[in-house]
């Protein structure tokens, strides 16, 4: 299939890339990988008669640490964060959402701002990303802010950016000592698989034997957006861990999911991959503190 006919702009700064999108509104889509926008044009589900690229923008691509926060460039690439010493180091939830996105290939094309603008309910960046409490910067001619990753995305394909705005960066704090996390995905396949279920945990104690005083699970696709698990929250706070309390907790978490049938796979076996998945993300979060 072949792409519709636009025009291309290429900014070389984010002041000429917001001046650019501010001028042409609703008419424009930026490009940073291409892994999402160029399959939706081939399939006419989206056709702007402006693409602007954020490629030459070198600051978009890059990571640094500072103060305690890790700043990922939006345009920063699945394969870089999944290679990231520092993602390994502090934020292993996310290094293994950046490892089993897609194949090598669109690892070394998909960036993190398109997985999270592109909103889509399987995706792999959010539920890592939200479990450690992700902000996002946007910015635009007329300035930035700052929004938090759970309250980004607000249906499927649909987030809270305006039309003039770009994504910038996400924005992490680093764990507090005794934390742990973990992300884990079932498809059908081993490797180029869209999501059936995934589950991102992370939890903090005050040491291996303390009850747990801060816990964050998150779901993906078993709802038109990645879901907090409030209930599996409540459930592990003030608790010491144990194998019973994270079955506990993935049980409360299968409550709180709102998977469908379709094609790929029932309501009822999301929901239990749901309540499996949580119990084993937990454990292995446990096992890092």
């Amino acid at each position: 299939m072949l792409l519709p006919r636009f025009e291309f702009h290429e900014p070389a700064t984010m002041e000429e890339a917001c001046r650019i999108l501010g001028e042409l509104g609703e008419k424009a889509k930026t490009l940073a990988g291409g892994t999402d926008l160029f399959v939706n044009m081939k399939k006419k589900v989206l056709a702007p008669e402006h693409v602007v690229s954020l490629d030459r923008i070198q600051s978009l691509a890059e990571m640094d640490s500072k103060n305690g926060t890790l700043r990922i460039g939006a345009c920063a690439k699945a394969v870089e964060i999944a290679e990231s010493d520092a993602v390994k180091k502090d934020f292993p939830a996310l290094q293994d959402g950046a490892s089993k996105l897609g194949s090598p290939l669109i690892r070394n094309l998909a960036t993190v701002g398109g997985n999270l603008v592109s909103a889509r309910p399987a995706a792999d960046f959010p539920p890592p990303l939200m479990a450690y409490g992700a902000k996002v910067v946007l910015r635009s001619s007329k300035g930035e802010r700052t929004v938090g990753l759970a309250d980004f995305i607000e249906a499927p394909g649909q987030t809270v950016m305006a039309a003039d705005e770009i994504l910038e960066s996400i924005l992490l704090e680093k764990p507090a000592p005794h934390s742990g996390s973990a992300y884990l995905k079932l498809g059908v396949r081993e490797a180029l698989e869209i999501s059936l279920v995934n589950v991102a945990v992370s939890i903090t104690t005050d040491g291996p034997d303390s009850p747990i005083k801060a816990a964050r699970v998150v779901m993906g696709s078993v709802g038109p957006t990645p879901l907090i698990s409030a209930s599996a929250e409540k459930t592990l706070l003030g608790k010491k861990p144990s194998e019973a309390l994270f079955l506990a907790a993935g049980e409360a978490a299968a409550m709180d999911s709102r998977p469908i049938d379709d094609f790929r796979a029932s309501a009822d076996y999301k929901r239990a991959m749901v309540k499996e998945l949580t119990r084993r993300a937990l454990a292995q979060a446990y096992s890092e503190i």
